[in-house]
């Protein structure tokens, strides 16, 4: 069996303008990277903004687990798909990020014969714009430290600097560490750190932003540090907006690609589902909706996680109308939820199926709950037996929500004909979204609705901590933002280990920061990595160039 990297190397890619040419974009609006890659001049904006917009599909899943469930692939593959019935489709990606493509995860640009091209390029350096992120996060660092080594004019606490240094590589050494030592010429000593470049507020701010202007109103927003009387410090305070928004003018414009069949896709942004939104930026979906009559795009994690946060947080600021959501689900997925080991996934067990099908029924409800249409969409692999299908078509049956099985992994587009004709079905239904809770709510009772209605938790407990956090973020007056819930993806609840469709458990909210140039409060609960380690043996070991350029084991 071929791996991505060698079905993604053979693909017979179509040069970038003929890929524009599908969504009738003229090449004057391209800015080429070589001959697959281009980025879209802003200039398309304004031709095209009174366009009427397309069917918005969200690709989302059941809570992950080891086994994996494919949701970038389907997403491909249903983007394929719909080209393959006559639809005028595209998809929407995050950027990959260096860290995990070298670490344990792999790479982020789908599987199989549903992939985004030129994979290698995607996956590694691809436009620079991570690149461009971590110079403007790192920027910000520099002229804080540098701010308070010539006086510290705004009386800076350097106990209270909230700003660490980022990179986009999984390097735990960096997690915690000391600046500023070597004397006097070097500043002040002082704790400091780095997180992974996605983990960056630049960058969630990037995926928000309506445009330039709106970027550099959002980075001057960002709160780098308290001074000592307790008042936040920002980059505008620091005079870095303007600088940090020129490293970034570039950066946000989507990258346009294609897939292995050809299918226009932009992939552009890629902040954390945890700490941030983790979805591809509102500027690409928006083009999209305006260039396709279908744009397919997807959301990091679970539905209670991803899902949520596209509904709550990237359709709230972008006025977005889901017309659609597909839930991904796979038997050897269920399987695990139903409580069988990873090394016994390839024996049939139908009852653990039943019993796992717990968490797919919560998923569903979860996305009914913001009024979207619900297909299920069921990956299939070898290994899954007919009985075990049945079972999931039987349990879809019963919750009212379509299924199809899809096998876009081997057969690409073809593979997921049934489903797209079931979306493109899902689509014509009215869409009565809406979003889950009132953002001037008190904190309290924004976390207690996304805990109670998403989590299925009885409620939320806090440490003495938060409750410190809550009422300084009321007496600075950034209590009345939408809330992102950092905790764990392998559980609908906040212990890892619970998996299923747990019940009678609280959420516990340990610690509250506002991320206010993205305009969102991170409420988190359990221990959240933003600097990730490699493992023990990192797929950067596999990783090979020859003589002639060709890349090996990238996945």
């Amino acid at each position: 069996m071929k791996s991505d990297i060698e079905i993604a190397q053979e693909a017979k890619m179509l040069h970038i303008r003929e890929v524009a040419k599908k969504l009738d974009i003229e090449e004057d609006y391209l800015e080429y990277y070589g001959k697959y890659k281009a980025k879209i001049s802003p200039a398309l904006s304004e031709k095209i903004k009174d366009r009427k917009d397309g069917k918005l599909i969200l690709v989302t899943a059941i809570t992950p687990t080891p086994a994996g469930e494919g949701k970038t692939t389907l997403t491909v593959g249903l983007g394929q798909a719909l080209a393959k019935i006559g639809k005028k489709a595209m998809i929407a990606l995050r950027e990959p990020s260096l860290g995990p493509c070298m670490g344990i995860k792999g790479g982020a640009a789908g599987g199989g014969y549903s992939q985004v091209v030129p994979m290698e390029d995607i996956n590694l350096h691809f436009t620079g714009d991570l690149h461009a992120i971590t110079a403007a996060h790192n920027l910000l660092a520099a002229m804080i430290d540098n701010h308070i080594h010539h006086g510290n004019e705004l009386n800076i606490d350097i106990r209270a600097i909230t700003w660490k240094r980022a990179m986009d590589m999984n390097d735990r050494a960096l997690r915690e560490i000391i600046v500023g030592l070597g004397g006097k010429a070097n500043g002040f000593p002082r704790q400091d750190g780095f997180i992974i470049t996605v983990a960056s507020e630049v960058m969630a701010i990037l995926c928000l932003a309506q445009d330039l202007m709106d970027l550099k109103r959002r980075i001057g927003d960002i709160i780098v540090a308290y001074d000592k009387d307790g008042n936040p410090v920002t980059a505008r305070d620091l005079k870095a907006d303007g600088a940090m928004t020129v490293l970034l003018k570039d950066a946000i414009k989507p990258n346009l690609v294609q897939t292995i069949e050809n299918v226009p896709a932009f992939v552009h942004g890629g902040p954390f589902a945890n700490i941030a939104h983790g979805c591809n930026s509102l500027i690409a979906t928006k083009y999209g909706l305006k260039l396709a009559d279908y744009l397919v795009t997807e959301a990091g994690f679970g539905a209670d996680l991803g899902a949520e946060k596209f509904f709550d947080i990237k359709s709230r600021f972008g006025g977005l109308t889901p017309n659609a959501a597909v839930i991904v689900a796979t038997v050897k997925a269920l399987k695990m939820h139903g409580g069988v080991k990873k090394e016994h996934l390839q024996k049939e067990d139908v009852e653990a199926v039943r019993r796992g099908i717990e968490n797919l029924e919560k998923q569903v409800e979860n996305v009914r709950k913001f009024g979207v249409p619900v297909v299920v969409a069921l990956n299939r692999f070898v290994f899954d037996t007919e009985r075990e299908i049945e079972e999931v078509r039987k349990a879809c049956e019963e919750m009212g929500v379509d299924m199809a099985v899809a096998e876009v992994w081997e057969k690409g587009g073809e593979g997921g004909i049934e489903l797209a004709e079931k979306v493109v079905k899902a689509c014509e239904t009215p869409s009565n979204f809406h979003v889950l809770y009132d953002e001037t709510l008190p904190i309290k009772d924004k976390l207690h609705i996304i805990a109670t209605e998403i989590y299925g938790a009885d409620g939320v407990e806090y440490t003495a901590s938060a409750l410190k956090d809550i009422a300084n973020l009321e007496r600075l007056g950034f209590d009345k933002m939408p809330i992102v819930v950092a905790k764990t993806q392998y559980s609908l609840s906040d212990d890892p280990k619970l998996l299923g469709r747990p019940r009678g458990f609280k959420i516990t909210v340990r610690e509250l920061r506002v991320s206010r140039g993205a305009g969102f409060i991170v409420a988190l609960t359990g221990d959240i990595m933003t600097m990730p380690g490699l493992p023990k043996h990192p797929a950067a070991e596999n990783i090979d160039i020859d003589e002639n350029g060709r890349i090996t084991g990238l996945f």
